[in-house]
């Protein structure tokens, strides 16, 4: 039987008036900055999860295929890992979004009579009520709980609830979304939210031919462009923007020597956008940038470095057969 949301947790992690306050105050501190900047988790309002969703169908955007075959190959063996003498272990998913590559691994362990409960955490409540419908219709003996909401929040909570092992998931490359130091800090925080019998699975994109690195954030459909401008689309509806998406172009780099791939929106001319919700107008010159996301690339030299300096073991790194990604299982030291 599934287990919906309790009451309790829905007036901690889905506070309207909270997440408001604080969408309001990073996009006044991102504007402010020298240079301009948005925080990339905002992407995933509604049309952001429906825009990102057709990201991961493009040719063009190979991680998604990467990934899933990963999942498919090697779903006995991370059963294995998974399991230990205890009788329930917890998944716990960071960043689930719709499920859409995690379904293969959970029908596996369900189908192999797996004792465990899906977890999902995600930003976006949109999203968990796509993947509770989801797991509802197509895997209905599984137990799920998801949380909407900050990582670190629902991990606390989890930790106060739920006993025995738990195995979290960081798949998609969404810890390519730090820079090497941000990347550090947040896994030592995760370090410290788990158990030694807890176990970490986490993608990396890995490095690569540079164009097909950047053809993967600049497809030519255009969707990729969209996804982008959403933010600034969502700025306008949500706290009285007056921003021209036409007066912004979707610009993405690759650098090859440090592995960051980046986007940014360019105003196109001098213009200013007012915000009625932070009652300010924001000056932007010709040619000026507002950086939005980072998708940072490893090789495995560096995975086991990051791993080493936040407290982990490299267990085992799980290949695609191109090498263009891995799954990587990690445990406390």
């Amino acid at each position: 039987m599934i287990r919906k949301l309790k009451a309790a947790k829905l007036m901690e992690y889905i506070n309207p008036d909270t997440m408001q306050n604080t969408f309001v105050n990073d996009v006044e501190k991102g504007l402010n900055a020298k240079p301009k900047y948005l925080d990339s988790k905002y992407f995933y309002d509604e049309k952001g999860d429906y825009l990102f969703q057709k990201i991961m169908e493009l040719d063009e955007y190979y991680l998604t295929d990467c990934e899933l075959e990963i999942l498919k190959t090697h779903c006995e063996h991370y059963r294995r890992f998974f399991q230990n003498a205890e009788s329930h272990f917890s998944l716990v998913e960071l960043g689930a979004g719709d499920g859409y590559k995690t379904k293969v691994l959970l029908e596996h362990l369900t189908e192999n009579q797996t004792n465990f409960s899906y977890l999902p955490i995600d930003i976006s409540n949109n999203v968990l009520k796509i993947l509770e419908a989801k797991i509802n219709r197509d895997i209905p003996k599984l137990k799920i709980d998801p949380y909407t909401g900050d990582y670190f929040n629902a991990l606390d909570n989890i930790n106060e609830q739920e006993a025995g092992r738990k195995v979290l998931l960081f798949l998609g490359s969404t810890i390519g979304n730090f820079k090497y130091e941000d990347a550090i800090k947040f896994l030592k925080e995760l370090n410290q939210r788990m158990n030694r019998e807890d176990m970490l699975l986490i993608g990396f994109d890995l490095k690569k031919d540079p164009i097909t690195i950047l053809n993967a954030y600049n497809d030519n459909k255009g969707i990729t462009k969209a996804f982008n401008l959403n933010l600034l689309e969502r700025i306008n509806n949500e706290l009285g923007g007056n921003f021209n998406l036409a007066d912004f172009y979707h610009y993405p780099t690759y650098n090859p020597v440090n592995g960051e791939a980046q986007s940014y929106l360019i105003s196109q001319k001098e213009q200013k956008v007012m915000i009625r919700a932070l009652d300010q107008s924001f000056l932007f010159e010709e040619g000026e940038p507002i950086f939005m996301e980072i998708s940072k690339k490893y090789d495995p030299e560096t995975i086991n470095t990051l791993a080493e300096e936040a407290g982990f073991d490299v267990k085992e790194n799980f290949f695609d057969q191109k090498e263009y990604f891995t799954n990587s299982l990690w445990k406390k030291h």
